[in-house]
């Protein structure tokens, strides 16, 4: 049967152009249905539609709150405060929450006394008047006390962030005027204890940790970096025997908890770690990518596939950088390596240190994310670069170049590669070495020849440095020289370098 044409109706295309009321109720849904990733998702859409709204741009900040992303989340508030709505007092409140979360407690206590003294009859008041009692500790902490406890969170930040980027010097200057001010802020110590290791100055961070320890005894930082120094020191039995110590502790806070259980994966002890992380996470822990990558590590290692993708789609969530990079396809060295950090690569190619830019390419050459950085400004304007740095890039990414001394400095370098890969903190000084002197080198005009024999005297100088104490007779068979030419080669490493 043929229906009357004029009995079909023509369907109507209706276009659909969400506002940034549709995202905030979709926002609203996720963040009640407790999924605070969709949740931030939606409300940063709503944002972007309706910048000048604080009620969207409040519930944005309290997501990231929620995810312990207290850094952003007290943006966006000063941002409410100062420019979207003065009068949205609340905000004080929540950034007293997020600074005392950071342990930046003379910043909490002022923006609690801030919300006090704005709305005394506020839907907060007793939380912040809570708030205040707790950071006080019931009056006994001043205000100048406060401002103390501020200063050394802010010292050790800026360690933190000297430890990051390799900067190890400077963290060691921070941290011994942190010491020499405050004598039993462990942290501290422990800290230095990782800027001399990363220096290659293991016995001194030795040294430092047991310190620590004979003073301030379980220390659960000096037991957990412990035994990751004798790890990578090969020293397995040293590691089952503070493996055993750590067994025996039983941390109450989380950030504790997931040190022990980072730690225990770390060293791969992966029962110890599933059962510390796992826990965690059952409790509500709302950790970062690390976290989640630890957890999909130790339960792909103890054969729980389910558990382990499933934290595995948390660190996508979290860092979609981290695409590829799943622990059944690749080897933990890899992920911690510098190869893989794009920031610490850009870092090394904006140092005023020809040697650290020179770092910075080869480790661009070696790179997981090759692609998204030869579109990076660190490599395609990057006015710090000199001539046989524009070539070398040249020479990575088309295979050619026309200085032929970069064809030596890459073989040098690869040659040390072959032996020392992945780049983590420790090896990245071997390569220093390398790169300084050749600069040096340039300098005094000396003329290049032999890369076996540099490659043989630059590890010999670098394991002098980190007291690995390799010989002579040993290198220079590995490099395929004899060993007159490698002490040749080592004194004029020697002479450039000091």
């Amino acid at each position: 049967m043929i229906k009357d044409s004029h009995s079909i109706q023509t369907a109507k295309i209706l276009s659909f152009h969400p506002t940034g009321e549709y995202y905030f109720s979709k926002g609203l849904q996720a963040y009640h249905r407790r999924d605070l990733y969709k949740a931030k998702k939606y409300f940063g859409r709503a944002f972007e539609l309706e910048p000048f709204e604080p009620m969207i741009a409040c519930q944005l900040a309290i997501v990231c709150t929620d995810l312990g992303e207290y850094s952003d989340s007290n943006v966006i508030l000063e941002d409410i405060i100062s420019q979207l709505d003065p009068y949205m007092t609340e905000c004080h409140y929540f950034l007293a929450n997020n600074y005392a979360h950071l342990g930046l407690f003379k910043e909490a206590y002022r923006h609690a006394n801030e919300y006090i003294n704005k709305d005394k009859h506020g839907e907060f008041i007793e939380d912040a008047e809570d708030l205040i009692e707790l950071i006080t500790l019931e009056n006994s902490e001043t205000e100048e006390s406060l401002f103390e406890q501020d200063t050394l969170i802010h010292e050790q930040e800026k360690a933190r962030e000297y430890l990051e980027t390799g900067d190890f010097e400077k963290a060691i200057d921070v941290l011994k005027e942190t010491i020499q001010n405050n004598p039993e802020f462990w942290f501290a110590y422990n800290n230095l204890a990782l800027a001399h290791y990363y220096l290659g100055q293991r016995q001194e961070a030795f040294h430092i940790l047991e310190e620590v320890l004979e003073k301030n005894p379980g220390n659960l930082h000096a037991l957990c970096n412990l035994v990751v120094f004798y790890f990578y020191e090969k020293n397995a039995e040293e590691v089952d025997v503070v493996v055993a110590s750590l067994e025996k502790i039983r941390p109450i806070l989380p950030e504790q908890q997931y040190k022990l259980g980072a730690t225990f994966a770390l060293v791969g002890k992966f029962e110890l770690a599933y059962m510390w992380l796992k826990r965690l996470q059952k409790s509500g822990f709302e950790g970062d990518d690390t976290f989640y990558y630890w957890l999909s590590y130790s339960s792909h290692h103890l054969g729980y596939e389910r558990s382990a993708k499933s934290a595995w789609k948390k660190v996508l969530t979290i860092n979609p950088d981290k695409e590829g990079l799943e622990p059944w396809g690749m080897i933990h060295a890899n992920l911690e390596s510098f190869e893989h950090q794009i920031d610490i690569i850009v870092k090394k190619l904006e140092s005023e240190l020809i040697e650290e830019r020179l770092l910075g390419l080869f480790l661009y050459k070696h790179s997981f994310d090759k692609k998204q950085l030869a579109h990076h400004s660190a490599i395609l304007n990057n006015e710090l670069f000199s001539t046989i740095e524009n070539s070398y890039v040249r020479l990575i990414n088309n295979g050619d170049t026309i200085e032929p001394i970069v064809y030596f400095i890459d073989e040098v370098a690869e040659l040390l590669y072959k032996q020392y890969h992945p780049i983590t903190l420790i090896e990245s000084g071997l390569f220093i070495i390398w790169f300084s002197a050749y600069e040096e080198a340039r300098k005094e005009g000396i003329k290049f020849s032999n890369p076996s024999a540099w490659a043989g005297a630059v590890e010999y100088v670098w394991s002098k440095m980190t007291n690995e104490l390799l010989l002579q007779k040993d290198l220079a068979v590995k490099y395929g020289v004899s060993i007159s030419t490698l002490r040749k080669y080592v004194k004029i490493v020697n002479s450039l370098l000091y």
